[in-house]
């Protein structure tokens, strides 16, 4: 008896009966492994874009038509003595032939340019211009070829990735509000004459709300835990698959690629939005009660 005491006090609108301990920190935590997928995606392509339009920014090509010794020479003194190029390698015509066979066959009666492979030390716009002014003055024909196009589809790409990603957490939090204000009208429902007598006994609609309002922001939190442990797994195998593309070297593989700090701060936002859900509609519901 005085064990049923206590626990009457402690929970004396009976919100453990009230709002189950399962439903909904099952439904956030499905939510929130959404919420840590979309996140690390547009994390993973925005990290995977910057690190693509590094390179190809400061990528050019060079063709030099009626490819002979000497205009070769001249493009690559001129190309490695340029304070703007890092380095300049000419292409074996061997490998620009293997390149180009899947579409010009064998075609062994085709001269076919030279190419030199620059990497700037500086991709800035006006340097690539004056680089290729220079070029076509030592060597009449030669064409140098940015890929800013590349460079401007990966940035696409990116902003693309990250606007879809902003816009299923936009549609993860508000299907989280809306799950939380349903969860809270049924339990204010359940307890609709209990909230009634303590209303009578001078309780308070920010005490009430109060209450209601821990108790799911403790459910949410939890589910988001559970939400965040479950996308440790799926996110490292994900990042595994990542890391050879990025050509980047991380400490713990593939688990340390893994966005720890934005998961745990998953839990914390999931309790955030539990609680001020709750609060808004106890205190609307209170507003309207007779």
């Amino acid at each position: 008896m005085a064990e049923r005491r206590r626990r009457i006090s402690r929970d004396p609108l009976g919100l453990r009966r009230a709002l189950s301990d399962r439903l909904l920190p099952g439904l956030v935590a499905a939510m929130a492994l959404l919420a840590a997928l979309a996140l690390a995606g547009a994390q993973g392509a925005d990290r995977l874009a910057d690190r693509w339009q590094a390179g190809a920014a400061s990528a050019v090509t060079v063709q030099v038509p009626n490819p002979g010794r000497e205009r070769m020479a001249a493009a690559l003194t001129l190309l490695r003595g340029d304070r703007a190029v890092a380095s300049a390698e000419a292409v074996s015509p061997e490998r620009v032939a293997a390149l180009l066979r899947p579409w010009l066959g064998e075609a062994p009666s085709l001269v076919l340019p030279g190419v030199i492979e620059v990497r700037l030390a500086s991709a800035s716009v006006e340097g690539v211009g004056r680089l290729g002014a220079r070029l076509a003055e030592a060597v009449p024909g030669a064409e140098l070829e940015a890929h800013g196009m590349w460079v401007a589809r990966l940035s696409a790409m990116a902003r693309s990735v990250q606007g879809v990603a902003l816009a299923v957490l936009v549609l993860v939090a508000g299907v989280a509000m809306a799950v939380v204000a349903v969860a809270t009208r049924a339990g204010l429902a359940a307890r609709r004459e209990a909230i009634g007598v303590l209303h009578d006994l001078g309780a308070t609609d920010g005490g009430i709300a109060g209450r209601f309002a821990r108790r799911v922001a403790m459910l949410a939190g939890l589910g988001a835990l559970g939400g965040a442990a479950v996308a440790v797994p799926a996110l490292a195998a994900l990042s595994g698959l990542a890391l050879p593309l990025s050509g980047e070297e991380v400490v713990g593989g593939a688990f340390g690629a893994v966005p720890w700090g934005m998961l745990a701060a998953l839990p914390p936002a999931a309790a955030a939005i539990g609680w001020g859900t709750a609060q808004a509609t106890v205190r609307r519901w209170l507003r309207n009660m007779p």
